[in-house]
């Protein structure tokens, strides 16, 4: 099967500020594609795309908050406005968060699935039908919490989960549409995910409970899902770590719950022992 050529074709990221989203839009840069970049944060934003045009690739800048429905349809008009239509949709936007469910105010996990699940459900549902007329790619950026359960992480998990079964359904309902649908569920990648992640209250935690160094790089995890739209897989884990805990929990899932539990209560500040 031949590569989906990704030049001159018109990709909507957002979370596009930082960590693995600006890393995918530098890359998409790279392969010739026309980008829409999305986030809250304009000055950051603006700053990649002055990286992105100074190649002089094509690239539009929409501030959004993904959790306001408004904000993404307004994404997806402006991309169309600008470009005449949309190719491809990768879902990346997304907060962590990190306290037991016990501690926690519900709020947290309202706010977290609000980003990381309705955000991807809003961009998908108007940005669909451009999608569906080009034979199109819609990608959301997962997590291995989002096929096992992480200690600490309920609303992280709940909407990992939830994400991946609502991507399975899509892909599921468009089998015979030549729509292209694709889960990425990177391993611990070295962002800024971790020090915004939101705590028992719903402040920031500030500073990352893991050593960053020993995570896989945006740039690597990026050419990762790229490669995965040029392929049109439907599923990729990276890390051996991600690779090793999905196997375990499909044939082992009691040692799998151990397993998590002993590897996250290592970490610095760990709510639990």
């Amino acid at each position: 099967m031949s590569k989906y050529n990704l030049k001159d074709k018109v990709v909507v990221v957002t979370g596009a500020s930082s960590g693995i989203g600006e890393a995918i839009a530098l890359e998409l840069a790279r392969k010739g594609a026309k980008l829409v970049i999305a986030a809250r944060n304009i000055e950051k934003l603006e700053c990649l795309a002055s990286k992105i045009s100074s190649d002089g690739k094509e690239v539009l800048v929409v501030p959004t908050d993904v959790s306001k429905e408004e904000d993404c349809r307004t994404l997806i008009q402006n991309a169309v406005e600008k470009f005449g239509t949309v190719h491809a949709l990768i879902n990346n936007a997304g907060i962590s968060m990190r306290a037991l469910f016990k501690d926690l105010q519900l709020d947290v996990i309202r706010k977290v699935m609000n980003v990381n699940f309705w955000g991807a459900v809003y961009c998908t549902k108007y940005a669909l039908p451009y999608l569906l007329e080009n034979k199109g790619s819609v990608t959301g950026i997962s997590s291995i919490a989002g096929f096992k359960g992480l200690p600490a992480r309920t609303g992280y998990s709940a909407s990992k989960f939830a994400l991946q079964g609502f991507l399975e359904v899509l892909r599921i309902e468009n089998l015979k549409t030549g729509l292209h649908v694709m889960t990425a569920c990177p391993g611990f990648t070295a962002s800024n995910i971790r020090n915004v992640a939101l705590v028992a209250d719903g402040s920031v935690q500030g500073e990352s409970p893991r050593n960053e160094n020993k995570m896989m790089k945006p740039d690597k995890v990026a050419k990762r899902i790229i490669n995965g739209i040029e392929k049109r897989k439907t599923t990729i884990i990276m890390g051996s770590q991600g690779k090793m805990l999905n196997i375990l929990n499909k044939f082992f899932p009691q040692i799998a719950d151990k397993a998590v539990y002993i590897n996250l209560a290592k970490e610095i500040d760990s709510p639990f022992k």
